[in-house]
């Protein structure tokens, strides 16, 4: 098996806005489209981001920990842009952080499952040559 794509959900009520942010603001495009879902991938990178609409009304109390991980190195002005495009776009969001170079974007409206997360490039320097 080879790895292939991540899922999380999103409110359907704020699915198009957010899958909307991805394009405008990260260059995401889209793979394929469903009723239910949207895969999209943005260029350069190899894994896929499967988008599902969710009904659910109540959040994981936890889904901090579950995050769509991005590499920045400015990584909370990278995520308070996408806050403020959010917020013009009509969806209340946050940034808040881990460390002092892992931060996080929520937006409680539409994210179900997880929070965008962005850190510093050094923190994915592993060291480790998968190639």
């Amino acid at each position: 098996m080879r790895f292939n794509h991540v899922a999380n959900r999103l409110n359907a009520a704020h699915f198009d806005t957010v899958v909307e942010m991805l394009k405008v603001n990260l260059g995401f495009v889209e793979l394929r489209r469903t009723e239910r879902s949207i895969w999209l991938r943005q260029p350069g990178t190899n894994v896929d981001l499967q988008l599902g609409r969710s009904t659910t009304e109540s959040r994981d109390a936890d889904k901090m920990r579950s995050q769509v991980s991005f590499l920045s190195d400015t990584p909370r002005a990278a995520l308070e842009d996408l806050a403020a495009w959010a917020r013009e776009h009509g969806l209340e969001a946050s940034v808040g952080a881990y460390s002092d170079k892992e931060f996080y974007l929520d937006m409680p409206a539409a994210f179900v499952d997880f929070v965008i997360e962005a850190m510093t490039p050094d923190l994915a320097d592993y060291g480790v040559d998968v190639g």
